[in-house]
C-alpha cells in the first residue's frame, strides 16, 4: 500500500514549515496515541507557513502534520452512494488538511501525541501565518458581482443552480380573478446535537488501515477514505460499533479520512481522534440555512392555479451533500400540493460558514416551514378554511410526480388531518382564538407534510442481508444497514422472525458493521432502512426458510412445498401439529455423517420503487405578550407511515422528532460573529436545546395504511416527525396574536421586535 501525493513528493513543504522534526522513538506501545486537530482562526484566507518549534518541545509529541504534508488529493465527504456517471458524483473540494482556509475552524494541522494533554498543549503552541481575506458569510454577499471565489472552480460561488416547470406558469397566471399572495421565509443554521461526538480510532493490521468509527455509513466511509488517501478499497477496513446517534451529521466522512492517514505516520500504531463538543458544533456539519420567496395564485374556489418558488441554500465552506438538500426542498414544494402550474428555482451557494450537510429530513423541515406558513397566510388573507384548503390541494392517491416519477401508492393524510383536528378540537378553537385581546393569549396551529422513503430514483438504493442457521435452531442475522439508536436492529429481528416462523428469541442480530465481512448497505439515512433493507431481510429470510424446509423434507420424506414453520416447529401447511423442531433440523444439517449442509442465505435487494409517507402536527400554545414567550399547552403528531412494525419504537421516533421540531421552531440557532465568522454558541450551555423541563407532554397517533411497495406494508417514519412542528407553532402564534413571523426560531428576542412592530405593547 502506497499513499500518493504526500509531502515526500512536495518540494514546497519544508520551505513553509520551521521546526520540523521526526519522532524516532518506539512505535510499539500498549496504549493508543491521541490526535488533535488545529483549526483555523480565520474564516477566509491562505496558510502561508507554520512555526512548530515550541510545539515539538512538548514532551510526548510523536508527530505534527500540516496541510503541506497530506496527499494532494481533493475528495468528497458526502454519504451518498457512488455513481459511475461523473456528472452525478459528489463534489471533491477538500483535502485531509486545507491550505486554502474557507471557514473559521477549517482543518490546517494535526498533532499526534502520547496523551491528550500533550496533544492539546502542542496544538496551542503551533504558530500559523495566514494571508487573510474578508469573510463572505451570507448568500447575498457570495452572489454579488465581483465577490471573491471561495473555490476557484466556482467563480460565482454558486455550487449548483437548478430549475423546473410543471405546466405553463406564465399562461396559468393570466387566468382572471386570481388571488395573488407572496411571502419570504427563512430558516436558520442549527446543529444535530447527537449524544456522542465525532470520533474515530485508527490503526494498521496486516498491512491494512482499520478505522473504528462512529458513523452511519461504514461502507461509504471506506470508499471515501480510499479516495482521500489514493489507495484501494481493500486497503481500508471500517468498523462501526454501537454508536450514540447521528441525525445525518455522521452521514458524512468526518474524522475518518484524516485519522486513517495519521496512523500511517506512526507506523500503524493506534490513534484516537475524538472531537470535543465545541469541535462537533463548529467543525463537522450543520443544517442548511435556507431562504424562500413563494408566490401563489389562488382561485376563489380555493385551488391553486399557479405557484412559484425561489430558494437559496447557504452551503458553507465545502460541498458535502451540496445541492441535494435544497433540490429536495424545492421538489417537496411541488409534491405536497401538486395542483396547477408550478415553477421552482434553487441555488446552493458557497460561503465562509461551517459546512452544511445532511440533517434529519434532508431539506424538508426548511420547505415545510416556508410552505405551511405560506398556506396559512393564504387562508387568512383569502378567508378559506385551513383544513379544507389543504385537502383540496394536497397530494392524492395514485398521483405520479412528473419529474421523479415517484407514485403515491398509499395515503392516509386526510385521516391524519381529521384525527389531529378531533384530538385538539382545532377547528372550534381556531375560531374562538381568532380575535383576542389582553397580555395572555392562546392559539392553535397545524401543518402537514409528505416525505419520500429512500432516495430512488435520484440515487442508488441497494441492500444486502446474510442469515445462517445455528446448530440449536436459532439464526444469525447480519446487516450492512446500521443501528444508530433508532431501533433498526429490533425491527430487522422482528421481520426475520415473522418471515422465518421463528420466535424473536431465536434471532441473533449483529449490531456491529465491519466492511471486511458485513454485507453491503449504504447506511442509515433517508428513512430507508425498514423499506429498502427490510426487503433484503424478507428476501433472505424466505431463502433461508426454503432451505430449512428442503432439508426437513428429506428428513421427514415429505415435500418441502407442503411444509411450514410455526413457532420454531416444522408443520404441515394449514396444520398446527409439529412434525419436527427447527433445532432438530439444524443439528442434523450440521452434523449429519452422510449429507451435512451448513444452511445459510444471503440476498441483495435492488430497490426500484419509492413511496410517500404523510402526516400532520396540531399544536395549542399560550403566548405571554409582555414576556415574549410561547408555552406549548398541547401537541400531537399524526403519521401515515404504512404498517407500523413496532408501536413502541415508532412512538419513540415520533416523540424524538417532535422534540427536535420544538427546538427548531422555538429556541435553536447558531450565532456567528459577523466580522470574523466565528461561531459564538458552540456549546450546550449557549446553544438552546429544549430540555426535559421545556418539553410538554408529547402525543403520537398513527393512521395505518398498507403500502404495496413496502416489504411489510411499511414506509418512512424515522425522519418525518420533525417536519410539521415548526410551521404548526408559527401558525398557532398567528392565530393567537395576528402576527405572522416568517423566520424561526420564535424565541423571545424575535417575538419582542415582532410584537413591538405590531403595536401589541400599546
Amino acid at each position: 500500500m502506497q499513499i500518493i501525493g504526500t509531502s515526500l513528493n512536495r518540494v514546497d513543504a519544508k520551505e513553509k514549515v520551521t521546526g520540523q522534526a521526526k519522532y524516532t522513538g518506539d512505535l510499539v506501545s500498549p496504549h493508543a496515541l491521541v490526535a488533535k486537530v488545529l483549526h483555523s482562526t480565520i474564516a477566509n484566507g491562505m496558510v502561508k507557513s507554520f512555526d512548530l518549534e515550541e510545539a515539538w518541545k512538548v514532551p510526548g509529541v510523536i508527530d505534527i502534520v500540516t496541510c503541506f504534508d497530506v496527499p494532494d488529493i481533493d475528495f468528497p465527504t458526502a454519504g451518498h452512494p457512488w455513481s459511475t456517471e461523473k456528472k452525478h458524483q459528489d463534489i471533491a473540494d477538500r483535502k485531509l488538511l486545507n491550505t486554502r482556509v474557507r471557514f473559521y475552524g477549517d482543518d490546517v494541522a494535526a498533532v499526534i501525541a502520547e496523551n491528550e494533554i500533550a496533544a492539546s498543549q502542542a496544538i496551542r503552541k503551533i504558530k500559523v501565518t495566514y494571508d487573510e481575506y474578508m469573510p463572505i458569510l451570507s448568500v447575498e454577499s457570495a452572489m454579488k458581482p465581483g465577490a471573491m471565489a471561495i473555490h476557484e472552480e466556482r467563480p460565482d460561488n454558486v455550487v449548483v443552480h437548478s430549475n423546473y416547470e410543471v405546466g405553463n406558469f406564465e399562461e396559468a397566471i393570466e387566468e382572471p380573478d386570481l388571488i395573488k399572495i407572496e411571502g419570504d421565509y427563512q430558516t436558520p443554521i442549527v446543529s444535530h446535537c447527537h449524544i456522542e461526538n465525532a470520533f474515530s480510532f485508527a490503526y494498521m493490521e496486516a498491512g491494512k488501515i482499520v478505522v473504528v468509527s462512529s458513523t452511519q455509513i461504514p461502507h461509504i466511509v471506506r470508499r471515501i477514505c480510499s479516495q482521500a488517501l489514493g489507495i484501494g478499497y481493500g486497503d481500508i477496513r471500517i468498523i462501526k460499533p454501537y454508536i450514540g446517534g447521528g441525525f445525518g451529521n455522521k452521514q458524512d466522512a468526518l474524522t475518518e479520512p484524516l485519522n486513517a492517514f495519521l496512523t500511517t505516520r506512526v507506523g500503524g500504531r493506534p490513534v484516537k481522534l475524538e472531537y470535543t463538543r465545541e469541535e462537533t458544533f463548529a467543525c463537522t456539519r450543520t443544517r442548511h440555512a435556507m431562504q424562500f420567496h413563494i408566490v401563489s395564485y389562488v382561485r376563489k374556489d380555493g385551488t391553486f392555479a399557479a405557484r412559484s418558488i425561489d430558494a437559496y441554500s447557504n452551503q458553507g465552506a465545502y460541498a458535502s451533500h451540496a445541492h441535494a438538500l435544497v433540490a429536495n426542498a424545492v421538489n417537496g414544494f411541488r409534491m405536497m400540493y401538486p395542483v396547477g402550474a408550478i415553477k421552482g428555482n434553487a441555488y446552493t451557494v458557497y460561503t465562509n460558514m461551517p459546512t452544511a450537510g445532511a440533517m434529519r429530513a434532508y431539506g424538508i423541515p426548511q420547505i415545510a416551514f416556508a410552505l405551511e406558513a405560506h398556506v396559512d397566510d393564504i387562508v387568512n388573507k383569502a378567508g378559506f378554511d385551513p383544513l379544507e384548503f389543504r385537502k383540496k390541494n394536497m397530494m392524492q392517491l395514485g398521483w405520479v410526480d412528473p419529474i421523479t416519477t415517484i407514485t403515491c401508492h398509499s395515503t392516509g393524510l386526510s385521516e391524519c388531518i381529521e384525527k389531529g383536528d378531533a384530538y385538539l378540537n382545532y377547528t372550534k378553537k381556531r375560531k374562538k382564538y381568532a380575535k383576542q385581546s389582553g397580555p395572555i393569549r392562546k392559539g392553535v396551529g397545524m401543518g402537514i407534510f409528505c416525505y419520500k422513503t429512500g432516495v430512488y430514483p435520484i440515487s442508488l438504493e441497494t441492500s444486502a442481508c446474510r442469515m445462517l442457521l445455528n446448530q440449536d435452531g436459532s439464526a444469525q442475522l447480519q446487516m450492512g444497514a446500521t443501528e444508530i439508536g433508532q431501533g433498526a436492529d429490533t425491527v430487522f429481528s422482528m421481520m426475520a422472525a415473522e418471515t422465518l416462523g421463528f420466535t424473536m428469541d431465536k434471532i441473533h442480530i449483529l449490531s456491529k458493521q465491519d466492511t471486511d465481512v458485513t454485507p453491503y448497505d449504504t447506511g442509515a439515512y433517508a428513512s430507508r432502512q425498514t423499506y429498502v433493507s427490510g426487503m433484503a431481510v424478507k428476501k433472505t429470510a424466505e431463502s433461508l426458510k426454503k432451505k430449512i424446509l428442503e432439508f426437513a423434507g428429506t428428513m421427514l420424506d415429505k415435500d418441502a412445498w407442503d411444509l411450514e414453520i410455526q413457532d420454531n416447529q416444522v408443520v404441515h401447511k394449514n396444520q398446527d401439529k409439529p412434525l419436527i423442531s427447527v433445532a432438530q433440523v439444524a443439528e442434523e444439517a450440521c452434523y449429519s455423517l452422510t449429507h451435512s449442509n451448513h444452511i445459510a442465505a444471503e440476498e441483495t435487494h435492488h430497490c426500484s420503487d419509492n413511496t410517500y409517507s404523510f402526516g400532520t402536527c396540531f399544536v395549542e400554545i399560550e403566548v405571554d405578550i409582555p414576556m415574549c414567550q410561547i408555552k406549548v399547552l398541547d401537541i400531537v403528531n399524526v403519521h401515515d407511515s404504512g404498517r407500523i412494525i413496532n408501536k413502541q419504537t415508532a412512538e419513540g421516533q415520533v416523540h424524538g422528532g417532535m422534540s427536535m421540531g420544538l427546538g427548531y421552531g422555538l429556541t435553536e440557532f447558531l450565532k456567528f460573529d459577523p466580522k470574523t465568522g466565528r461561531m459564538l454558541n458552540d456549546n450546550l450551555l449557549d446553544y438552546k436545546l429544549m430540555t426535559a423541563l421545556d418539553t410538554p407532554e408529547l402525543h403520537a397517533e398513527f393512521v395505518e395504511t398498507v403500502d404495496p411497495t413496502g416489504p411489510y406494508g411499511n414506509k418512512s417514519l424515522g425522519e418525518p416527525p420533525i417536519i410539521p412542528v415548526a410551521p404548526a407553532l408559527r401558525n398557532a402564534l398567528l392565530n393567537a396574536t395576528g402576527v405572522a413571523i416568517d423566520s424561526i426560531p420564535l424565541n423571545p428576542e424575535k417575538l419582542f421586535f415582532a410584537f413591538e412592530k405590531a403595536g401589541l405593547f400599546n
